[in-house]
């Protein structure tokens, strides 16, 4: 088991946890209240610092939820964290756009994360032919 350091840079929300143990990935929370207008942008503080284990990243994304509840969406689809990142101030931040107004708590679950080791070191050989067999594009698959 990896032992993560944590700081807390706010006291008013929730110690992070697993939820119930069904699932990898682990809720953040809102660590102040925001207000949102439509077309609005904003870095919404999660209110930790961490040190994540040499050769690991973590990848932050919005809760199932969070479009539906809160109308925002993550402007960079998703957030990459690196082991680098991991001072006493270096906060992570979930960026919010509104899609309409919308007013976020302190201790809201707006978003979650996982860690991921390192994608290992590959090489690229380049080819003309790759010799397998075409799945006739993007899409090819149908809806159902």
């Amino acid at each position: 088991m990896e032992t993560i350091r944590i700081k807390y840079l706010s006291d008013k929300i929730e110690k992070l946890r697993y939820i119930d143990g069904k699932s990898d990935w682990i809720d953040l929370r809102a660590a102040e209240r925001i207000e949102l207008k439509q077309g609005e942008f904003r870095l919404i503080p999660l209110g930790i610092a961490m040190e994540l284990p040499k050769g690991f990243e973590a990848h932050i994304v919005p809760r199932s939820s969070t479009f539906k509840n809160f109308g925002i969406i993550q402007t960079n689809h998703c957030g990459i964290v690196d082991e680098s990142y991991c001072g006493n101030t270096d906060q992570w931040f979930f960026p919010a756009y509104a899609m309409r107004d919308t007013v976020i708590e302190v201790n809201d679950r707006i978003c979650q994360f996982r860690i991921f080791e390192h994608q290992p070191a590959i090489s690229f050989e380049e080819t003309e032919n790759l010799g397998n067999e075409n799945r006739g594009g993007i899409g090819s698959t149908g809806k159902q």
